[in-house]
């Protein structure tokens, strides 16, 4: 397998415990009765969740609280009673009246205190949940054998109990959102949940059918144009051309940062496949064709080129941040196919094979199956879903198709990329999706004063071809 991602905004998060309830592991506490008496101050009700802990931070929201939560979870919803873990959410509390979001990152929380564009636009209150397995939660003495629970239904168990039991005391509209894996993850939760919230706003979010899944190979030779195509195409030649003279440059700025390159092979492999795997991240976040340096550019413009858009190789460090998804890709997720036709003949490490998954784990791909299950829902169950892609971004290729879902919309952010908004779509689309959020909460985000504001991305994904 040859994927990986790259994380393009890291930010520290201290662990966090105290107050509230005291999760110690064992059995997980059944969530409070519906009718039970519910304090009207958040910190009050917080407490009385069984199994959660939390303490406040500092937030620069102006009126809003900022909680870091601490929630025991099952490792198998179909064994309560069995071992647990604790999965770390960040709750943005504004007003106990206001709608809620439901924020899937799919991923760790790569920010503390970051609100979504609609948790934002729409003044409301906002729940951000890390992925089980990712970042802090992830269960003490983790073995091989418990990965086997990481699949989307017991995610979607996992976002189940969190929304009962925060919904007594949230008891207003509930909107779910997210960004790449996370709008994935969204989706998910829709599927097993239906109800749990009253809709969702899935922004650059691809459904793949297969480990690889050639329906995105495509797309390159659309997306842009012509002249632009080539000129990467061009880069990406040259850079391999140069590469004996590229790869001390990006060794020492690895030495400088302390990074090691064990798990991807060495780093000269790595940084083989950042050069190769440019087309799709030049694409997914960068796009401006101006930028791409000519061939008699010098080796440090090359290399200031190659280094920003494709990196110098995927590391130690973040291939175990990521190794969670790797696991899901190969098992469930699938992932695309990515072309290389245009620098093969001058690829020197294709034979060498990374170490991306967790160790001990070796899954066989029955993602279809899953996929097709929740590619069938939305198309003929599914209702109250906003799509929103990016025109050039390489994931819109394996966009949601709709079908005849209910009340289900979907933008496209002309030449947009991954980091696409609602924000960015044009204006009388922008318009209509503002209308339809309003039809659904009863409150019409504020974009204007927000506009811009929020480009928080989630971690990117860096797709390569199979080794």
């Amino acid at each position: 397998m040859r994927i990986s991602l790259v994380t393009a905004f890291l930010v520290g998060l201290v662990a966090c415990g105290g107050g509230g309830g005291g999760p110690d592991g064992g059995a997980v506490d059944a969530a409070a009765a519906p009718d039970a008496y519910v304090p009207d101050n958040i910190e009050d009700f917080l407490a009385t969740v069984p199994g959660l802990t939390f303490e406040e931070r500092q937030t620069d929201y102006p009126g809003y609280r900022l909680f870091v939560l601490h929630y025991v979870q099952p490792v198998d919803h179909d064994d309560p009673n069995g071992r647990t873990f604790v999965q770390r959410i960040i709750l943005h509390h504004v007003d106990r009246a206001a709608p809620m979001i439901l924020y899937t990152s799919g991923y760790y929380l790569f920010a503390l205190d970051n609100l979504s564009e609609l948790g934002t636009a729409m003044g409301a209150n906002q729940v951000s949940t890390e992925q089980r397995f990712f970042g802090q939660s992830v269960p003490d003495g983790l073995t091989a054998d418990d990965w086997q629970y990481v699949t989307i239904a017991q995610a979607a168990a996992d976002h189940h109990r969190i929304v009962q039991a925060l919904a007594p005391y949230y008891n207003g509209i509930w909107l779910s959102t997210g960004h790449s894996k996370g709008g994935m993850t969204s989706i998910y939760h829709r599927r097993f949940y239906p109800d749990d919230v009253d809709a969702t706003v899935a922004y650059v979010a691809p459904i793949s059918f297969g480990a690889p899944d050639p329906r995105y190979e495509g797309f390159f030779d659309t997306v842009g144009t012509q002249s632009c195509r080539d000129a990467l195409t061009a880069i990406q030649r040259e850079a391999l051309t140069r590469f004996s003279t590229l790869l001390p440059m990006a060794q020492a700025e690895a030495q400088q940062n302390g990074l090691t390159f064990d798990r991807a092979g060495g780093q000269a492999a790595a940084f083989e496949g950042d050069i190769a795997g440019m087309n799709w991240s030049f694409w997914q976040y960068f796009g401006q064709c101006d930028s791409i340096p000519a061939t008699t550019a010098t080796d440090q413009q090359v290399y200031s080129f190659v280094s920003t858009v494709g990196g110098i190789g995927i590391d130690d460090d973040s291939i175990g941040r990521l190794q969670t998804y790797y696991y899901q890709a190969e098992a469930q997720l699938g992932y695309p196919a990515a072309p290389t036709t245009g620098v093969d003949d001058l690829l020197q490490y294709q034979d060498v094979t990374g170490d991306y998954l967790p160790a001990g784990t070796s899954p066989t791909y029955d993602g279809a199956a899953a996929m097709d299950d929740v590619d069938q829902w939305v198309k003929n169950e599914g209702e109250r879903i906003m799509f929103v892609y990016g025109g050039a971004d390489p994931w819109y290729a394996g966009a949601f198709d709709p079908g005849s879902a209910a009340d289900t919309h979907l933008y496209v952010v002309p030449g947009g990329n991954h980091g696409s908004l609602i924000a960015d779509l044009p204006m009388a689309d922008r318009e209509d999706a503002l209308d339809v959020i309003e039809r659904w909460t009863g409150v019409r985000p504020s974009l204007p004063s927000f506009f811009g504001s929020w480009r928080v991305r989630p971690p990117m994904i860096r797709v390569r071809p199979p080794r």
